[in-house]
């Protein structure tokens, strides 16, 4: 399998960021990142070699990076503005920064699937439902996608805030990124129902975007699948293969 690491320097976020590249060819598969790890955190947990068959074949070609949820989300210590400050901060990193490097791997402006587990989920999804002009799709597993429960700040909002939880502003959405989001073919949801599981989140979730008119799918798989590592590595490489 082809590995190459890579970084630079983000004006966006004022600090150095990895990002590592699996394989040759293939639709692109950004991976967020479960909660405070690194851009390695998917390679550590054997997720590429679960994948490795779709990454040889050529049909995947998969990019990891680093998240900013040590700094924002689990920050105990953060006030809820700066951790919002810090998730906009990020939005343009991976909107200016990210996409642009994915687009010149790839050799032009392919569609780019997200995908993350966790609070990984949430990032997957959030992007996805921001920008459908930037990103074509996501499998979000085992998410929670209300971010106020990762922080102690119920009381407290402001526009960071707001236009990053997904079950706030996703009521309210409408115009030409909703017109896109009624077109995409690749909003997957997918949670177990095993041990730390929270699956009525992804049934929320998907209330919502059939309110909205979006199609996504909805796979709730069993209670033998736990909120952990051998569930993910079952749920991602099936999808790859049975959804691209």
């Amino acid at each position: 399998m082809r590995r190459e690491i890579d970084g630079w320097y983000s004006p966006s976020l004022g600090s150095y960021m990895d990002i590592v590249t699996y394989g040759h060819w293939g639709f692109p598969l950004l991976l967020f990142p479960t909660a405070a790890a690194d851009f390695l955190e998917y390679e550590r947990f054997l997720m590429l070699d679960a994948l490795e068959h779709q990454i040889n074949a050529g049909k995947v070609k998969v990019f990891s990076i680093n998240s900013i949820n040590k700094e924002a989300w689990l920050n105990r210590h953060q006030h809820p503005y700066w951790m919002g400050v810090r998730q906009a901060q990020y939005n343009s990193y991976l909107e200016n920064e990210v996409i642009p490097y994915i687009w010149n791997s790839c050799g032009g402006r392919v569609g780019v699937i997200t995908s993350g587990a966790s609070l990984g989920a949430f990032h997957a999804m959030n992007q996805v439902l921001r920008r459908p002009d930037l990103f074509a799709g996501t499998i979000a597993m085992s998410g929670c996608y209300d971010i106020r429960e990762y922080f102690h700040g119920e009381g407290y909002g402001d526009e960071n805030i707001f236009f990053n939880n997904i079950v706030e502003y996703l009521p309210g959405l409408n115009g030409g990124f909703l017109h896109m989001l009624r077109h995409k073919e690749h909003i997957h949801i997918v949670t177990g129902q095993g041990d730390y599981e929270n699956p009525n989140a992804s049934r929320h979730l998907s209330w919502l975007l059939h309110t909205k008119g979006i199609p996504h799918e909805l796979d709730i798989w069993g209670y033998d699948m736990p909120h952990d590592w051998p569930t993910w590595r079952s749920m991602l490489p099936y999808y790859v293969e049975s959804r691209f």
